[in-house]
């Protein structure tokens, strides 16, 4: 049950699902719309641009379904200039997820980047003068913060790697091992030097889930492995495998090579600041069970194995059964 409560998670959490709207300014009141509408499992996301009332689209617009987004081009004109007016994204509260909006205006260069939230789901059009002051790129780090703290499946990893390391130093390199591997494939997807495959990546990541639940039971019942041994090489490995999927979706949004860069970067810092508060709040909370000399039952200390096992499992099944169909 719990796992199949945290299954959508496991889709959203590596590939990134944001919606993904562009506004490139052809003249003083027209503009070339580019909305990218996030697929999740094969259904679209009842979530849709809404513009100022003055605004129409010209002619029907063209779409094009990619493999995790339908994609409409068209164009759009208003009576009055879009900048400093607000649009909003129907249904974005409901479907829980974010949507990038990246803005030209007219007679300028600079793009701003802006993140349009589910609990304000509008935003105000910079004018070109604030597109010109205000870069909207560190949009990605609040990204990849959230991405790290709404991935279900990226926490239940930190969780077992927190679980089977006992010593600090031995933590901290695992951690660091993490993060190190997960930003070099990260860079190398994202610019497209190495392509992995979806459907066989999220079964890759569905398995690591399970065996890190494998380790956490081994190491409660006081067994030992090579990975309980040296959790490093476990976090390194591991690292390499999701830094693949978080990649493919922030590739798919379209940007610019000299943005992908710094968004890259910032979203590289924002997953390392997510899974550090993470990982200091799972640590706070185990010290202070220890020093409210809390005992707990010996079935309550086995839940967090069982979670992270049992979520691997159907993870795997359902990530393995989707494979074979998708090459029947």
């Amino acid at each position: 049950m719990v796992a199949a409560l945290l299954m959508p998670r496991l889709v959203s959490a590596h590939d990134l699902f944001p919606g993904f709207l562009e506004l490139q300014a052809t003249g003083a009141s027209t503009y070339q719309v580019l909305w990218k509408l996030p697929l999740l499992q094969g259904q679209r996301l009842p979530i849709a641009p809404r513009f100022p009332d003055d605004c129409a689209l010209q002619g029907a617009p063209f779409s094009r379904q990619e493999a995790t987004a339908l994609v409409y081009q068209a164009k759009l004109s208003c009576r009055e200039p879009l900048e400093g007016r607000v649009i909003s994204i129907d249904g974005l509260a409901s479907a829980g997820t974010e949507v990038l909006l990246r803005v030209r205006p007219w007679q300028t260069e600079a793009l701003q980047t802006l993140l349009i939230q589910p609990e304000q789901p509008e935003a105000v059009i910079p004018t070109a003068s604030e597109a010109d002051q205000q870069p909207g790129v560190w949009s990605y780090l609040r990204l990849g913060i959230e991405h790290i703290l709404l991935g279900v499946d990226h926490l239940l990893l930190l969780l077992g790697l927190v679980l089977i390391v006992r010593d600090g130093w031995m933590l901290l390199k695992t951690v660091t091992a993490f993060t190190l591997a997960n930003s070099i494939t990260l860079s190398v997807s994202a610019v497209g030097i190495v392509q992995v495959p979806a459907a066989p990546l999220n079964a890759a990541i569905a398995l690591s889930i399970l065996f890190i639940g494998t380790e956490v039971v081994r190491f409660t019942r006081g067994q030992t492995s090579f990975t309980l041994r040296h959790p490093w090489v476990l976090a390194c490995g591991f690292g390499l495998l999701h830094g693949f999927g978080y990649a493919r979706g922030l590739a798919e949004l379209g940007l610019p090579h000299h943005e992908l860069l710094l968004a890259l970067l910032l979203f590289n810092v924002g997953i390392e600041i997510g899974q550090d508060v993470f990982v200091v709040l799972v640590l706070a909370l185990e010290r202070a069970f220890r020093q409210l000399q809390i005992r707990w039952p010996v079935w309550v200390r086995r839940v967090p194995a069982w979670t992270i096992g049992c979520a691997g499992a159907y993870w795997t099944i359902e990530t393995t059964v989707s494979l074979i169909k998708g090459g029947v």
